[in-house]
């Protein structure tokens, strides 16, 4: 069995303006094109509560490094009372959402994912010992390009949000 290893864990929360489906789409095309992630999307619920609702959405992608190494980031929104709104740009009125949001993302690295080490108890002994002597600053290699990819992701949701409030 692949060994798992969560690298990564953060979040970053927004209240106000913004489009939903224009950030949902943001983070999407960021995470499949910036990072190269193959994206499931495994949760999508909504609750309506009055005029709003609540979203919840989960996303789990993964990109194959190495033969050895993948990369696993499972993303969570948690919107809350998203609203339609009107608001005016320049002179236009313009149709958006105002809410809450909260992106949380966790960054798992997947040592060994094809199992080749995991034929006998030999064979994971050999695992230890070629990760901790023959590849170890590879894996911290690993890590830290996991770190950046997952930290950059959560940045630009961030800076998205933060830009698009205050457009």
């Amino acid at each position: 069995m692949a060994e798992k290893e969560e690298i990564f864990s953060s979040k970053v929360g927004y209240n106000g303006i913004f489009s939903f489906s224009e950030f949902y789409n943001f983070c999407y095309d960021w995470l499949t094109e910036e990072v190269g992630l193959g994206i499931s999307e495994d949760k999508y619920a909504e609750k309506l509560q009055g005029d709003s609702k609540n979203i919840d959405v989960e996303w789990t992608g993964e990109k194959k490094i190495t033969d050895y190494f993948k990369f696993q980031v499972k993303v969570q929104f948690k919107i809350t009372g998203l609203a339609k709104v009107e608001v005016l740009r320049g002179k236009t009125k313009v149709r958006t959402n105002q809410g809450g949001v909260k992106v949380a993302t966790k960054g798992i690295l997947i040592r060994d994912y094809k199992g080749k080490f995991e034929k006998s108890g030999f064979q994971k002994f050999l695992r230890a010992i070629y990760e901790k002597w023959v590849i170890h600053a590879r894996i911290e290699q690993m890590e830290d390009k996991l770190v950046g990819a997952c930290d950059g992701f959560l940045s630009q949701a961030k800076a998205y949000l933060d830009l698009e409030g205050k457009r």
